[in-house]
C-alpha cells in the first residue's frame, strides 16, 4: 500500500512543525534508546564491572546505524519492543552483545528516553510561547492608549484599550509559561532504578555494595542532563508526573483557545482581523467571506489539547502497585500528541499576534454608540456641580436615556442622547463633549499597558533570546 492508502495523522501531515514532528520520531526515541545503552555500559565500567573500551567503541560506532526493519522482525516475533532493539543492537555488536542492557529493566531505555523526550520538548514549547507572549506585547504597546468598548457578560462595560485587552491574553500565557518552566526544573530522571524500583539487579551486580548502587544511579542521572532521579519510584517513574505536564499543555491550550475566540468575536464585529492573505478564499459559496480560520483553527485543536489532559490524570490514578502496563499505549498517543497539537497551535497564535489588523475607525463607531450612556454619570455630576437638583437631574437622563434606548431597539435608529440632553435647558452652559471623550473613560489601562510591559514582560524577553539560525527564541 501507498502513505496515502493508510490513515496520515493530522497533526504531522497538516498543522506541527517538521522539528516537534522529527523530535517524536522513532528513529529519534531509538537514538536515545542506544545513547542510554552507552550510558549505563560506561557507567557501570567506571564503577568496577568488567566492560571492556572495546565493548563501548563497539556500541558507540553501531549508534546510529538502526535498522528498524530488522527491529520490527524482531519484535514481531519477540512481542517485545525493548528486546527487539536489543537484540537489533546486539547483532551489530558481536562482542558487546552480552553486556546490552545489563542490569537493567525495559522502563531504564523507556522511561528515562521519555523523560528526555518530555523536557526537550517543553523547551520548544517555551521557545514558541514566548515569542508568541512577546508578539502580543509589542500589539500591546502599539496600541495602548486606543480606547474600544470593553465587554462584560458579553455586554458593553466601561471601556479598556485595544493594548490593555492584549495584556489580558498576554497575561494568561505568561502564567502558563512560569508553570512550564516550573515544570520543567522539577523535571528529573528515572535512572537506574531496576525491575520495581528496588535496584536489587544493581546491588547483586555491585556485590551488595550500596554505595556503588547510588553513585550508579547519580551518576547516570547527571550524564542525562538531569539534575538528579526521583527519590522512589516503582517500575516507572511517577505517572503524576506525566499529569503534571498535561495540566500545563492544557493551561497553554485554554489560554489560546480564549484568545482565539476573542478574536473571532471581534472579527464579527469588524474591529480585529486575523491576516487574511492576498489570494486566500474564506468560503467555498460566500466569495466575499473573510473568515477566521486561524483562530477557529486554534481553537479545534487547543481543545482537543484541553481532551487529552483527562487521560494522563487517569492512567495515574490507575497505577496499582508498582505499575501496571495499561499506561503503555495510551502515552504513545497522548503525550507525543500533546505537544504536537500545542505545537501547532502556538505556531498559529503567532502568525496571529503579529499580524493582527486593527480597524481604528470601527472600533470607534462603536464605543461611540454605547458611550453616551456610559458618559451620563459624569454629566450628571457636572450639572450638580453647575446648581441643579440631583434627583432632577437623575430623573431626566433615566427619561432621555430610555427613549433614546427604545429608538435604537425598536426603530433602528442611532444613538441621539448625547444630542437630546444638548438640547435640554438643564445642561445649558456644560460642555457635554468633553464629558464624552473615550480618553476619560479607559482609567489606567494605558498605564497598566506600560507597567505590565515593564515588570513581567522584560523579564521574559531577558530569559530568551532570537537564536537566528533557527528564527527560534532560546531559553538563556
Amino acid at each position: 500500500m501507498t502513505n496515502h492508502e493508510l490513515y496520515e495523522n493530522p497533526l504531522i501531515t497538516r498543522y506541527a512543525s517538521k522539528d516537534m514532528a522529527r523530535h517524536w520520531s522513532t528513529l529519534h526515541r531509538s537514538r536515545l534508546w542506544r545513547e542510554l545503552w552507552i550510558v549505563l555500559a560506561e557507567t557501570e565500567q567506571q564503577l568496577g564491572l568488567p566492560i571492556s573500551d572495546e565493548h563501548i567503541a563497539e556500541l558507540k560506532a553501531a549508534q546510529e546505524n538502526i535498522d528498524l526493519d530488522s527491529v520490527a522482525s524482531y519484535e514481531k516475533r519477540l512481542r517485545h519492543d525493548v528486546m527487539a532493539h536489543v537484540h537489533a543492537f546486539g547483532d551489530q555488536c558481536p562482542s558487546a552483545r552480552g553486556i546490552i542492557h545489563w542490569g537493567a529493566t525495559s522502563c531504564y531505555v523507556t522511561d528515562n528516553a521519555d523523560l528526555i523526550l518530555i523536557r526537550d520538548a517543553i523547551k520548544m514549547v517555551c521557545s514558541r510561547l514566548s515569542t508568541v507572549i512577546l508578539a502580543l506585547a509589542d500589539f500591546a504597546k502599539r496600541y495602548q492608549s486606543m480606547p474600544c468598548l470593553a465587554f462584560t457578560h458579553l455586554q458593553p462595560a466601561q471601556p479598556t484599550t485595544v493594548g490593555k485587552r492584549a495584556c489580558l491574553w498576554a497575561y494568561d500565557l505568561v502564567l502558563d509559561l512560569t508553570e512550564l518552566e516550573h515544570r520543567l526544573g522539577t523535571l528529573l530522571a528515572r535512572s537506574a532504578k531496576g525491575t520495581t524500583g528496588t535496584q536489587a539487579s544493581f546491588l547483586q551486580l555491585f556485590d551488595g555494595d550500596h554505595e556503588k548502587v547510588r553513585q550508579l544511579e547519580s551518576i547516570i542521572a547527571k550524564r542525562l542532563g538531569f539534575p538528579s532521579s526521583y527519590a522512589v519510584t516503582g517500575q516507572t517513574y511517577p505517572r503524576k508526573v506525566d499529569a503534571q505536564i498535561l495540566d500545563a499543555l492544557s493551561g497553554v491550550a485554554q489560554s489560546l483557545h480564549k484568545l482565539a475566540t476573542d478574536i473571532r468575536l471581534l472579527s464579527s464585529r469588524k474591529e480585529l482581523e486575523e491576516p487574511f492573505e492576498k489570494d486566500q478564499i474564506g468560503s467555498s459559496a460566500m466569495a466575499y467571506k473573510r473568515n477566521p480560520m486561524r483562530s477557529e483553527r486554534m481553537c479545534s485543536l487547543a481543545r482537543y489539547v484541553m481532551s487529552l489532559q483527562s487521560s494522563a490524570s487517569q492512567t495515574a490514578a490507575v497505577q496499582w502497585m508498582e505499575r501496571t502496563l495499561d499506561d503503555s499505549a495510551n502515552r504513545r498517543l497522548v503525550l507525543p500528541q500533546a505537544f504536537l497539537a500545542i505545537d501547532a497551535c502556538l505556531i498559529l497564535a503567532h502568525n496571529v499576534a503579529s499580524g493582527m489588523v486593527v480597524y481604528e475607525k470601527q472600533i470607534a463607531k462603536h464605543l461611540g454608540e454605547e458611550l453616551p450612556f456610559m458618559a451620563t454619570e459624569a454629566i450628571m455630576m457636572a450639572a450638580v456641580a453647575a446648581g441643579q437638583d440631583r434627583q432632577l437631574v437623575h430623573e431626566n437622563i433615566r427619561r432621555h436615556s430610555v427613549e433614546a434606548g427604545l429608538a435604537i431597539k425598536q426603530d433602528g435608529q442611532p444613538n441621539d442622547l448625547l444630542n437630546r440632553l444638548r438640547s435640554d435647558p438643564i445642561y445649558q452652559g456644560i460642555n457635554i463633549d468633553k464629558l464624552v471623550d473615550p480618553i476619560a473613560f479607559v482609567g489606567r489601562a494605558p498605564e497598566q499597558v506600560d507597567e505590565f510591559l515593564r515588570d513581567v514582560i522584560h523579564p521574559i524577553r531577558d530569559r530568551y533570546k532570537a537564536d537566528s539560525s533557527t528564527n527560534e527564541m532560546i531559553y538563556v
